[in-house]
């Protein structure tokens, strides 16, 4: 089952979190037993990032408290923080160098995370009533302007699968490698394209969680709850042609339940998708960049195309808010505004 794939990066992710745990003030420990039911383990562990890069921030920055110890930090010091200096640390985020001297460059989106981390770690300790101030909720999050949605034309869809397919425009070098791996990568291509998958729900799927008799595979979603998606014929047609190949690979130790390898014969990674996707884009579509995640905005602005139904779209891509799924659909916005444009008549004929 794809669970054992997600079981494995819980596990991943639980261990780097302890890690990073152990690097701060013995209270965490406490704000992240009390945060484990209500979200992600992954979500915790980017806390844990931003909660010490906050606290190296103050014990070097403040002069109330610069050369403590990290470990050393008590809540009465976080209980002094004004709103002023959250300001200050935000300020400094936008770029700084860090330990190893390497330049980090902040954008709003990044800056009102770390913010977001702050409020929470503050609104905990003072619903405990072990804070009795939370200057972090009186800073304005960072505006986040929406990005224009890329997603792939039904024309460019076409001829990003016909690259895959036949591999014109790949190097000579990449020729060879590509005619070990273009059946595998068809296949995610047009898993991709025909279902809305996510990336990492792509490379967690096992042989076993394909259903061929019903067209359907089994799928661990973004917050850990299984879910069934369904693939059409195309689709189905690429799969059973992978899976010819597939049969015959023995996989390396460890690997051998994932359904999509990678040359080394172990689990393909998301950065290994990722690459294979830019790379044939690149070809297709050099004038757009694409990414995973934009074929899933392609998948679900095509379906909602075609059917209209905003809560359908949601359910397929595993959105727990519809409003979520609105953000995916530039495109259906843009084609009423080019109907409006036509129907409103300025002089008759």
């Amino acid at each position: 089952m794809a669970s054992n794939y997600a079981g494995g990066q819980y596990r991943e992710y639980t261990l780097m979190l302890r890690q990073r745990i152990a690097e701060l003030p013995v209270f965490c420990g406490e704000f992240f037993r009390g945060i484990e039911n209500e979200t992600l383990v992954r979500t915790r562990y980017a806390y844990a990032g931003d909660l010490r890069n906050f606290f190296r921030y103050i014990t070097t920055e403040l002069p109330d408290l610069k050369g403590k110890c990290i470990l050393e930090l008590t809540l009465a010091d976080l209980d002094r923080i004004s709103v002023t200096e959250i300001e200050m640390y935000l300020a400094h985020v936008s770029y700084y160098m860090d330990e190893e001297h390497r330049e980090i460059i902040n954008q709003d989106r990044a800056k009102a995370r770390k913010l977001s981390t702050l409020r929470a770690f503050y609104k905990y300790f003072c619903k405990k009533e072990k804070l009795k101030n939370n200057p972090p909720s009186l800073v304005d999050l960072p505006t986040i302007r929406e990005k224009a949605i890329i997603r792939l034309e039904p024309n460019e869809v076409a001829d990003l699968l016909d690259v895959v397919q036949n591999g014109d425009g790949l190097t000579e070098n990449q020729k060879k490698y590509h005619a070990r791996t273009q059946k595998r990568d068809l296949a995610i291509l047009t898993l991709f394209l025909g279902t809305g998958i996510r990336i990492s729900e792509l490379v967690g799927i096992n042989l076993d969680d394909i259903n061929f008799s019903a067209n359907e595979f089994s799928i661990i979603r973004k917050g850990g709850n299984q879910d069934i998606l369904v693939f059409g014929e195309e689709a189905r047609a690429a799969l059973l042609d992978y899976m010819l190949e597939r049969e015959r690979i023995i996989a390396e130790e460890g690997h051998e339940e994932a359904l999509f390898l990678s040359l080394q014969r172990k689990r393909i990674t998301v950065r290994a998708v990722e690459n294979l996707v830019q790379k044939y884009a690149a070809i297709a579509v050099p004038l757009k960049k694409i990414s995973p995640h934009k074929l899933r905005s392609t998948y679900g602005t095509t379906l909602y195309r075609e059917t209209g139904d905003i809560y359908l779209v949601a359910d397929v891509l595993g959105h727990k808010d519809v409003n979520t799924t609105r953000k995916h659909y530039a495109a259906a916005s843009e084609d009423r505004r080019r109907l409006a444009a036509q129907v409103v008549k300025l002089r008759e004929d």
